[in-house]
């Protein structure tokens, strides 16, 4: 594993350069990039947020952006955290810390202006590396370059120590593992998240629920589900899972890649749960997940099933709810790519201009045909018009 950071399109940004040269003018090393930004670039993978990390305080940092003029944000300025904003994204810069005291949710800092300190107190060997923003080399404090290459999620130090810092971190365990993980997995973390399990109640369900999003939404969480369920993990956030629903997942996941589709993590919740419509409204509440999520969590996990016409199905409740349906049945979705619904060419004032009293009578009528219609493959406005005449019993002129 490299101990220098592969040129990445990233490093090569203008504007990080001239961040660089805003916070460390006289090449002193006192900045450095750190975490998934460093991690990711040495696996090859596409770097998404860049963060850094320095041993400027927050004000100085600020004060030395401004300087510079860079626009900066003061996001978590009581955590040492300053965002510059950049031409080609924001920038995450945040003072060197160490740990005073934890509560399992939330941790009292200093900040510090040892590296070690830093590193010390961050979740995994993995993501406790940090690279010279100018010579790329890499920072390595706990072994996570042989840990990244051996594909081994580890806590550093103490396991159980850094999860009664922070509970969340048993699930972010298990989502690193999904990502970048291998098996077996480290035994002292696994024993330490089975221990601790029942921590993850007592924190928000913000947090719980970003987190689970974000793990179910990776290529193939299944494997990792499956064995959060054997260390007593996934009863603590997701009680509701139906008895099947581990295998229904992985079915899921097989039918998604057979048809190409994307990873939804939505889609995947709604098939470990059951088939209850109150019981998913229940679930997405407790998660806090938006409203567009908890109305499709909600559409897919009723209990109506998939039959019938894909396209049909679609026109009800929605193209992409019909595809996670249709995805969990294990049926075919090709019929839906590409397709828009159609309108239903007909309205009610033409219901009333054939005779039909306006009130229930127009909507009773109107949902006939376009039930006729649906059937019948969403017909032209010709057909529609002869089914509107076999819906009203006749096909000459108006009644009275």
């Amino acid at each position: 594993m490299t101990d220098r950071l592969p040129k990445a399109d990233w490093t090569a940004r203008d504007d990080l350069a001239a961040l660089v040269a805003a916070l460390d003018p006289d090449s002193q090393g006192n900045c450095r990039w750190v975490g998934g930004v460093v991690r990711d670039t040495i696996l090859g993978l596409p770097a998404k947020d860049i963060d850094m990390a320095t041993t400027l305080p927050p004000d100085e940092t600020a004060a030395r952006l401004s300087t510079a003029g860079i626009k900066s944000v003061p996001t978590g300025i009581a955590h040492g955290t300053v965002t510059a904003v950049l031409p080609g994204g924001p920038v995450e810069i945040t003072t060197l810390r160490r740990d005073v005291s934890t509560d399992g949710r939330h941790a009292t800092v200093s900040f510090s202006t040892d590296w070690r300190d830093d590193a010390a107190r961050r979740d995994f060997t993995i993501n406790a590396l940090y690279a010279d923003p100018r010579t790329l080399e890499v920072f390595d404090y706990h072994g996570g370059l042989a840990d990244l290459a051996a594909r081994r999620v580890r806590f550093i130090g103490d396991a159980r120590q850094r999860i009664r810092e922070d509970y969340l971190r048993i699930l972010r365990y298990f989502r690193f593992q999904a990502r970048f993980g291998s098996i077996p997995a480290d035994t002292e973390a696994e024993s330490a998240v089975s221990e601790l399990a029942a921590g993850l109640k007592g924190l928000s369900r913000e947090r719980v629920g970003w987190e689970l999003m974000n793990l179910l939404g990776l290529p193939d969480p299944a494997p990792t589900m499956r064995r959060m369920a054997e260390l007593g993990v996934l009863a603590q956030v997701l009680p509701e899972t139906a008895a099947d629903g581990l295998d229904a997942l992985e079915a899921l996941i097989g039918n998604e890649q057979s048809a190409r589709a994307d990873a939804v993590a939505i889609r995947r919740l709604a098939a470990l749960l059951p088939a209850d419509r109150h019981l998913a409204e229940l679930v997405a509440a407790r998660l806090r997940l938006s409203a567009a999520q908890r109305k499709r969590l909600a559409t897919v996990a009723a209990p109506s099933g998939a039959d019938g016409d894909a396209r049909a199905l679609a026109y009800r409740i929605g193209i992409e709810e019909a595809r996670d349906r249709l995805l969990i049945a294990g049926r075919p979705v090709a019929a839906l790519d590409g397709w828009q619904a159609p309108a239903l060419p007909l309205k009610g004032g033409e219901i009333v201009a054939r005779g039909v009293t306006a009130g229930p009578e127009v909507a009773r009528t109107l949902r006939a045909v376009e039930d006729q219609w649906i059937s019948e493959g969403f017909p032209d406005g010709a057909r529609v018009s002869a089914i509107l005449d076999q819906v009203l019993g006749h096909t000459s002129a108006p009644r009275d």
